[in-house]
């Protein structure tokens, strides 16, 4: 008999399913690896986001208190950690210091609205300030810089909810002073090494990309260049050089892949610094000091950094003899004597580490999480594949230990974006699923970004289309392969990977046993009309990617999952935020409603205390704790037995 349930979940609440679990296998059976608690993987790591002062002499890092997120800062060398913010609620992830060295500035919304506000707190008296208390506004932080300890530029909707100006905010008074109005198609902002504002990007009517400057914050704005809608996903401006005279760019005009090429704002000639014919420029190393390039990186299999600078060789072969893993440098003091580098792999924490570059000695700072390594990791495998019209699709398998390798429960787990990719490096979901025992497929279907324009331009209205087909194609390599018995596939994601489980329970329903989705959208015309207001400057882009809902509302609806309800023939797990701006809760309600109609089998658990994600660590673990009982029960795999009072 089929059925439905809906759950309004609460902070606090950890959810458990209490019947059929039939085939599940509980957390203790014999021979397996150890279970790895999802306390462990999805709670609250011990320290995360370290972070060097400007002056070198203190570290802050992101940590718990009372289990909930906060910045704490300890004396470089001492042992006197103590919390500097004091939130009570959904926890201080993103911040940064004051270039003084007095505050930690950090941006916060309320439960998941996205409406994020900006704050300091002082060191000194622990006092916090809200320096921009408006209600229902979005603050984004554009930059700092050393050479302006009292300035921070940051953009704002206030005027106008679809739009964000630009603004200068004094830390001594709170005063803001605009800087620039934003005419109505205008996406980011740059400031030069003076932190004058001197570029931007503007979106045009054919879901191009403008690059506009100006020679002073006072002169009219210039257009440089034009990156056509092909290139909008592969192209962006890096920042200026020291004189203003040039900028750094990812540039993929006239090449399939985004190059770091320098333009010349006088002549508009290009110079090629470094490229791939396949890859896109993943990342860019600039000196703070002499806005001179030192390294660029191209993100293949892994991350690949090639040195531009040959002063830091030293620094380089150091840090790539180091640890195993990939690395990236989180934080350079003022003098740039010390570097602070966090090191990534597969299979453990992310370990970070201090380099003094005078005497080339490190020093350990922390693992974010060390009761990982209580436990046994699994790697994560690249691999790659032929889809059915012939394009090479790549891709990351997790296999499950000691479980070999043939005919194995699979999960593929699809990321969101879809515009982003998945990959190398510590995956908890990965981690998590394999540790559950099954294989967790992660692919980087076309529309991806990365490997350049005419792989992600090959997603351009094929959402539920090719981009489906690549995840359909990924799955029967696997099963082709041994790898996943055909019996027992799940698909799951979230955002788009939500939409991409609808559409895999809808539209290939006999390919799965069960489907997954967080925050995905049902219906493609509403969720373009209820994007909020400060992506209708992107609904060209939108238009361009997806299909126009004015224009081509029959085309948007076939590839809906919500009109083909129908069609599922498996059961659903969905999650949804209450406070999600992105994909509003509405497109979930719609398809939970339809199938409950249809009398077929789904599990809804709503958060309201959530948006676009799980921010709350109570509301993860009891996401996690539903979502592993319900592949439990429909793959086979384990499950942690929920604690008393559960």
């Amino acid at each position: 008999m089929k059925m439905s349930s809906r759950r309004i979940l609460s902070a606090g609440l950890v959810a458990v399913l209490v019947a059929g679990l039939a085939l599940a296998i509980s957390s203790c059976g014999t021979g397996e690896t150890k279970l790895i608690p999802r306390t462990v993987l999805f709670g609250n790591p011990e320290r995360i986001r370290a972070r060097l002062s400007p002056d070198g002499t203190k570290l802050a890092y992101v940590a718990p208190v009372d289990d909930v997120l906060n910045v704490w800062v300890r004396t470089v060398g001492e042992t006197d950690d103590r919390p500097v913010t004091s939130d009570d609620n959904r926890g201080v992830i993103f911040y940064f210091w004051s270039q003084d060295g007095e505050e930690i500035l950090y941006i916060q919304d309320e439960g998941g609205d996205e409406n994020w506000r900006l704050y300091a707190s002082s060191l000194r008296t622990g006092e916090t300030r809200d320096l921009t208390p408006y209600e229902e506004v979005q603050v984004r932080v554009v930059d700092s810089s050393k050479r302006h300890p009292n300035t921070i530029v940051l953009s704002m909707n206030e005027q106008d909810p679809r739009l964000h100006d630009v603004y200068k905010l004094a830390l001594d008074t709170g005063e803001l002073t605009m800087v620039a109005r934003n005419p109505g198609n205008i996406v980011g902002w740059m400031t030069d090494y003076d932190l004058e504002v001197r570029g931007a990007v503007a979106v045009t009517p054919e879901g191009g990309l403008d690059l506009i400057v100006r020679e002073t914050e006072e002169d009219m704005w210039e257009k440089v260049l034009t990156w056509g809608s092909e290139d909008n996903l592969t192209s962006q401006p890096v920042t200026f050089t020291r004189d203003g005279k040039s900028m750094y760019l990812i540039d993929s005009r006239d090449a399939n892949a985004g190059r770091l090429v320098e333009i010349d704002l006088d002549t508009n000639e290009i110079d090629v610094i470094a490229e791939d014919p396949v890859y896109d420029v993943s990342d860019v190393m600039i000196n703070p000091d002499t806005y001179e390039l030192e390294a660029v990186s191209f993100t293949k299999a892994r991350e690949e950094w090639t040195l531009l600078d040959p002063a830091l060789e030293v620094e380089f072969d150091a840090i790539r003899d180091k640890a195993e893993g990939e690395f990236s440098i989180v934080s350079r003091d003022n003098d740039d004597g010390t570097w602070l580098v966090a090191f990534t792999k597969d299979d453990g924490p992310i370990s970070y580490y201090s380099l003094d570059r005078e005497s080339m000695d490190w020093t350990f700072v922390f693992d974010h999480r060390t009761d990982l390594n209580d436990y046994e990791l699994t790697s994560m495998v690249p691999f790659v594949f032929e889809a059915s019209d012939g394009l090479d699709v790549h891709g990351y398998i997790t296999y499950p230990v000691g479980k070999g390798r043939r005919n194995l429960p699979m999960v593929l787990n699809v990321h969101g974006g879809p515009w982003a990719r998945d990959l190398w490096g510590y995956n908890p979901e990965a981690q998590w699923l394999a540790n559950r025992g099954y294989v967790c497929m992660q692919v980087n279907f076309r529309g991806s970004t990365g490997y350049g324009k005419d792989f992600v331009n090959a997603g351009n209205r094929e959402w539920g289309g090719k981009m489906h087909q690549d995840l359909v194609d990924a799955v029967n390599w696997a099963v082709a392969e041994g790898i996943a018995d055909p019996e027992r596939v799940a698909i799951y994601g979230a955002s788009y990977g939500g939409y991409a489980a609808l559409v895999g329970a809808t539209f290939t329903p006999d390919l799965f046993a069960c489907a997954v989705d967080m925050f995905g959208p049902s219906d493609l015309t509403t969720f373009i009309e209820t994007v909020p207001p400060y992506w209708t400057t992107m609904l060209t882009i939108f238009y361009e990617r997806l299909g126009n809902p004015e224009t081509e509302p029959a085309f948007l609806r076939s590839r809906s999952p919500l009109f083909k309800v129908d069609d599922i023939e498996i059961p659903m797990l969905i999650a949804a935020g209450a406070n999600d701006v992105r994909v509003v809760q509405a497109e979930s309600d719609q398809i939970v409603a339809a199938m409950e109609a249809k009398g077929l089998e789904v599990e809804y658990v709503v958060f309201p205390d959530e948006g676009h994600g799980f921010m709350k660590p109570e509301n993860r673990l009891s996401f996690y704790g539903t979502a592993e009982q319900f592949l439990a029960k429909h793959l086979g795999g384990r499950y942690e037995e929920p604690e008393e009072g559960e």
